[in-house]
């Protein structure tokens, strides 16, 4: 039985808002079907997390106009710090809701490589768009929040990369912050062709210290016969967002995905990372890495579901909680009937520096097939006390001793990310939370 929600916009508000936009008729009908879908589709059931008091649906404003930069310097420094403002040939930022500046290689652009705000790729590349939107890799009808985030996309990414491909330097994104009523519905949708390759990287970034709106993003990764993509993320979103989360990979014949994500935010949090490997011979390597502090909770699922013969997984997680955060570390390896000679591994640590602190690592393994490899290691543990008196007696502090036993931790993680620019972002933001 589903029980009806009330949302925040209605039907009506909903077309109106498509249609304030110029879309096209099938991108406004799915709006108007996801939003009666959503009042009716019940919440995600995250595993050992009450959400049932969690408010997912409510805000002060849908969509919130900023001005836009008409240049690098109009930055606040909180984003100069973490993009090349010399060297950065391809490089879209987002101030709440609006494309506030987007500049992309002429070379890629003679490539055919679409680079873009999602609004604009609605209306310009309508045909790609339809055709890959929420069609495989996420579903609107999966449950309550995927049903609201597509009647209410405000906001988010395109990337295309033709077949034959190689895009050399990465395409950075920022999603800046700077309104406390601003709610993001940011869809990311990077589909990159047979033997193409691109690494895509994105910053979410708050300079408000409290926020009021949702934050309910979705992100499809959609990787064709034999296309490498790495995707690197730094979310750093203010305490105060109800935060829903959902990265997707759909991967084919001998396609290859990287995921880098440092999960940094101080809202409560859902999140979700998947990554189908449907092709035989597909391969997905999924590192991330987690602080908690203050009173958040968060859920934090990875999995990998092997289709693909020969397909291979992998998944490293490392956690940090301090104060009385609570996290749960779900990590699902999943090889699906068919799916022979693959392998799906998997370890997750979680480390609790308070008495209040709390963190739970749940590795699964589901197995449907004989031939196969997997395996899964998991610990759960708080800082070794002997580790903090050896330091502090070499005149180390307890504040600085717990600050390098928390980098010594999360460095398998950090440093094995495949992306330097997201390597250096995430040590100073780490840096910023163990203080």
């Amino acid at each position: 039985m589903t029980v009806e929600t009330k949302l925040a916009l209605s039907a009506t508000e909903v077309r109106s808002f498509s249609q304030s936009n110029n879309e096209p008729s099938w991108f406004a009908n799915l709006r108007a079907e996801a939003i009666e879908k959503a009042a009716e589709l019940p919440m995600p059931k995250p595993d050992k997390t009450n959400i049932t008091g969690w408010n997912f649906i409510e805000f002060p404003q849908h969509t919130v106009e900023s001005a836009p930069f008409n240049s690098l310097d109009e930055l606040p420094t909180e984003v100069k710090e973490i993009i090349d403002i010399e060297g950065q040939e391809n490089l879209y930022i987002q101030r709440n809701n609006t494309p506030a500046f987007i500049k992309i290689s002429e070379e890629l652009k003679a490539q055919g490589v679409i680079f873009t705000d999602i609004r604009t790729a609605i209306r310009e590349h309508s045909d790609l768009v339809q055709k890959y939107f929420m069609t495989e890799a996420v579903k609107v009808d999966e449950h309550k929040l995927t049903a609201y985030h597509a009647a209410l996309v405000n906001g988010g990414v395109f990337v295309y990369v033709p077949k034959n491909v190689v895009v050399e330097q990465p395409l950075q994104v920022v999603f800046l912050n700077d309104n406390a009523d601003a709610s993001l519905f940011n869809h990311v949708l990077v589909v990159a062709d047979s033997n193409s390759a691109v690494t895509y990287v994105e910053t979410y970034v708050s300079t408000v210290e409290q926020a009021n709106g949702q934050a309910n993003l979705i992100e499809e990764v959609v990787a064709l016969d034999n296309a490498q993509v790495t995707f690197g993320a730094v979310d750093v979103l203010a305490k105060g967002f109800t935060t829903y989360v959902n990265r997707r990979g759909h991967i084919k014949r001998d396609a290859k995905m990287d995921w880098a994500l440092g999960l940094m935010n101080d809202s409560d949090t859902i999140s979700e990372n998947i990554t189908h490997l449907i092709g035989d011979g597909s391969t997905a390597n999924a590192k991330t890495v987690v602080v908690g502090r203050g009173e958040q909770k968060q859920n934090f699922t990875t999995e990998v579901r092997h289709w693909g013969k020969n397909s291979e997984g992998f998944i490293l997680k490392h956690g940090v909680m301090k104060d009385a955060a609570q996290t749960i570390f779900n990590g699902i390896g999943k090889i699906e009937h068919g799916a022979t000679k693959s392998n799906a591994e998997q370890e997750s640590r979680v480390l609790m520096l308070s008495e209040n602190a709390r963190g739970d690592a749940n590795p699964i393994l589901l197995i449907d097939e004989d031939d196969v490899m997997a395996g899964h290691a998991a610990s759960v543990g708080r800082v070794d006390p002997i580790q903090l008196y050896y330091l502090m007696s070499r005149g180390i502090s307890k504040s600085e001793a717990e600050r390098l036993v928390i980098h010594g931790f999360l460095a398998p993680v950090v440093t094995n990310l495949p992306i330097e620019s997201v390597k250096n972002q995430l040590t100073k933001v780490i840096e910023g939370k163990v203080r």
